[in-house]
């Protein structure tokens, strides 16, 4: 079997909870930042939101990646870590459900906890992560499938990896194996608070000769020390062959080197941000592994990504997504 996306990340079980921007205040929770927190905080902060609406999903940033890519009809093989728990067993089910391969269904898991991941959603459709960690922070290259590695068309490493040395190592050596193959390389900044605590990490996911950078632009701003657009579009060239920079209600630019291509985003209120980066990355690789051009694969990224912070949750439903997938078809016929 071949896949069209080979991933590496985080394994983590969402559970979003609608909040108000005092309790988030009173929570003590940083706005729009991904927070670290260890088990005790966890428990904290579940006091301040027990009474709130909540919604469990699978979650991790590559894990709703490569769920998009596979519910638009893509292959896609997952990387990731998880415990011997009611949350692991929840987490590896939701993969298989739709139709990732993953690693855990080659492996017992180890005891402890399953990370998870408290997503405080503000009125302004903002939000706030409070990580717990657990057995994702261990993460190594037990993880990883080098001969399904090199047989995929696209690796991809999340960016929050950057924070365990361990994970670190294993997303570089999947990265080296890969680019021996000749598979295309791509990653994720993933968060502000990354490039501000864990820019080495990111630095060497980079490296050289990186096909495709997804990154938004707060982060592209904070990565390149500026605000100013056409700085950071010059900067930003540098990092990889085509860097796609999200800006949330205008849309994206697709960067590939002194071109710069400017796709409209489609018009939504939105109500919850939780995983649009993730679906536009995901809808993304999927149309350029399936032959499309990058402004088309853009157009079908700002879709699905459009779609998803119209509603609370991190990702769609298989009908929404088959929606998707017809529109784009017809799209590109047009």
């Amino acid at each position: 079997m071949t896949y069209h996306l080979y991933a590496i990340g985080n394994a983590l079980v969402d559970t979003e909870y609608e909040v108000s921007d005092a309790q988030l205040q009173a929570a003590g929770v940083e706005k729009r930042h991904m927070t670290l927190i260890d088990a005790a905080r966890r428990a904290e902060l579940l006091k301040h939101v027990h009474s709130a609406k909540s919604h469990r999903t699978g979650g991790g940033s590559a894990g709703n990646t490569v769920v998009a890519l596979a519910q638009l009809g893509g292959r896609a093989f997952y990387s990731c870590r998880v415990a011997d728990d009611e949350l692991g067993d929840f987490y590896t089910k939701d993969l298989l459900a739709h139709g990732v391969a993953t690693n855990l269904a080659h492996t017992k898991p180890p005891a402890g906890q399953t990370g998870s991941c408290m997503v405080m959603v503000t009125p302004d459709a903002e939000r706030s992560m409070s990580t717990f960690l657990g057995a994702t922070a261990d993460i190594d290259a037990t993880a990883l499938h080098p001969h399904d590695i090199v047989k995929a068309r696209v690796y991809y490493m999340e960016g929050y990896l950057a924070a365990s040395p361990s994970g670190l190592a294993a997303a570089l050596q999947g990265r080296a194996i890969a680019a021996q193959a000749g598979v295309k390389l791509a990653a994720t900044l993933s968060d502000m608070s990354m490039i501000n605590f864990c820019r080495p990490g990111l630095d060497a996911m980079v490296g050289d000769n990186l096909d495709f950078l997804f990154c938004n632009e707060e982060e592209a701003q904070v990565w390149c020390g500026t605000t100013e657009l056409a700085q950071i579009c010059q900067h930003m060239a540098q990092q990889a062959h085509t860097v796609c920079l999200t800006r949330s209600a205008k849309g994206c630019l697709v960067i590939e080197g002194g071109n710069i291509t400017e796709v409209p985003a489609v018009q939504v209120k939105a109500i919850d941000t939780n995983g649009a980066g993730d679906m536009f990355a995901g809808a993304f690789l999927y149309a350029v592994t399936h032959g499309h051009s990058h402004a088309q694969a853009a157009w079908l990224a700002n879709q699905c990504a459009g779609r998803v912070v119209a509603q609370y949750g991190n990702r769609l439903s298989r009908e929404a997504m088959a929606n998707l997938h017809a529109d784009f078809t017809r799209y590109i016929a047009s």
